[in-house]
């Protein structure tokens, strides 16, 4: 209760709102969320990506290999919670 109150006092009520159906979204359709925080995440590493490569590697091969490397990060962190923690699965 005093988590809520503290956030109505400080956030004004569209914020709050988005927070709500954000929370709501994240319970009901988890996948659709992820994929959409990966490709915004992905939109600060591309740029990256393309700034440290040469000429030779076009803005559509930078987003490849960016969306590549954080499904690669996203592999070997469920890998990690598998091998240590295997009687969750």
């Amino acid at each position: 209760m005093k988590r809520n109150d503290l956030l109505n006092d400080v956030l004004p009520r569209d914020v709050q709102e988005t927070v709500e159906i954000a929370q709501m979204l994240w319970q009901r359709h988890p996948i659709p969320v992820q994929l959409f925080l990966v490709m915004c995440f992905n939109l600060i590493i591309a740029p990256a990506v393309y700034a440290a490569a040469d000429e030779g590697l076009t803005k559509k091969a930078a987003w490849g290999l960016s969306l590549l490397g954080l499904v690669i990060v996203g592999l070997a962190a469920y890998l990690f919670v598998v091998i240590f923690q295997p009687e969750r699965f």
